[in-house]
């Protein structure tokens, strides 16, 4: 078996990363984003990068740290309302962004990994979100056809993962996470803990290793809050 285990995030991704490639990112909010290759992806300079995500970050966090360095030129996402510094790339034109309702980007990062080059759904018909899409007629209801992604690198961080790139996520970072592990030619894992091979139950598995080309052990983790609410006493 292959050796997938690297020291650290520029290790893992050293010789993947080009400029105006796109870039497939796990995480949902800023729950189970790849946080060190983030880091390491900002510190290679690479730039007029597309980004498929949920969301971009926030300012100075996640996704945020490229965009606060100009390396993205296209995101690809659904929810986008808490970083100040992407509202103003996209209102200065210095940005392109795609919006997706969410269900569909989630289906189109899935088709994407399955090889489904197209699908057609009846979310965005009628809106902005249809301009210049193909549309059907299937037993009387229209349809519009959205494109499967499939990116040159995927990042994604998992609660637990083996040496042999079995991923386990937990809770809310399982949201698109898995999918964008299989949305791509290469992907890469960031973990909490790295364990060796067998220490994994076989029905946990949310990711086989198959998917996975590198991983490495990123933590300690600093877990951010995007918004912190707290009842007054």
């Amino acid at each position: 078996m292959a050796n997938k285990v690297y020291s650290d995030a520029t290790a893992a991704l050293d010789g993947l990363l080009r400029d105006g490639m796109m870039l497939m990112c796990g995480g949902f909010g800023l729950v189970g984003i790849p946080e060190r290759c983030i880091e390491a992806v900002r510190a290679s300079g690479v730039k007029g990068l597309t980004c498929v995500s949920n969301n971009a970050g926030i300012d100075g966090a996640g996704l945020g740290l490229l965009l606060e360095t100009g390396q993205i030129a296209r995101m690809i996402s659904s929810y986008v309302g808490e970083n100040k510094t992407f509202a103003q790339l996209y209102l200065s034109g210095k940005l392109e962004l795609e919006f997706n309702p969410q269900g569909t980007l989630a289906e189109r990062v899935r088709a994407g990994g399955a090889g489904i080059p197209a699908f057609f759904t009846r979310t965005g018909v009628g809106t902005l979100v249809a301009e210049g899409k193909e549309t059907r007629v299937f037993d009387g209801e229209e349809y519009v056809m959205e494109r499967g992604l499939f990116g040159d690198l995927a990042l994604v961080k998992a609660w637990k993962g083996d040496r042999a790139g079995n991923l386990v996520f937990r809770k809310t970072a399982r949201n698109f996470n898995p999918m964008m592990a299989t949305a791509a030619r290469v992907c890469v894992a960031e973990v909490e803990e790295l364990v060796p091979v067998g220490a994994l139950d076989p029905d946990h598995i949310h990711t086989p290793g198959v998917y996975v080309k590198r991983i490495f052990k990123g933590s300690p983790y600093d877990k951010k809050i995007e918004q912190r609410t707290v009842r007054k006493v």
